[in-house]
């Protein structure tokens, strides 16, 4: 099966439950219709460049999948029509990276440089 890589944003009034249930839905989504969820990170809220909605922040998640191509078309489908999600990126790749996303690495190294607590 191939290989995707998606992106959500979901509204800026939304608790991090609530976030994270949107992400589990959408998991639930691919899986009914034979696809599965390889990993997801969930990236906290964070500051768009322009305004989406008049929103200036947003819930970002990140889901790494292995589906079919009827199965990424329903859950895009699905997320469009979602009211909580504002945009959603799908990026189908090769192969997925092993480790952390580079937005949870650049979270480690920002903690790691700031250093002891005083």
């Amino acid at each position: 099966m191939p290989l995707y890589e998606h992106v959500l944003i979901a509204r800026q009034d939304l608790s991090n439950a609530q976030a994270e249930g949107l992400i589990e839905h959408f998991s639930s989504v691919l899986s009914d219709n034979g696809g599965k969820v390889v990993d997801h990170e969930y990236w906290g809220v964070k500051t768009m460049a322009y305004k989406i909605n008049k929103n200036r922040k947003g819930h970002y998640a990140f889901l790494r999948t292995d589906a079919p191509a009827p199965a990424v078309q329903e859950m895009e489908r699905l997320a469009r029509l979602h009211d909580d999600v504002m945009r959603v990126l799908t990026i189908k790749v090769d192969e997925h990276a092993e480790g952390p996303s580079i937005q949870m690495q650049k979270r480690d190294d920002r903690d790691r440089d700031r250093g002891p607590r005083r």
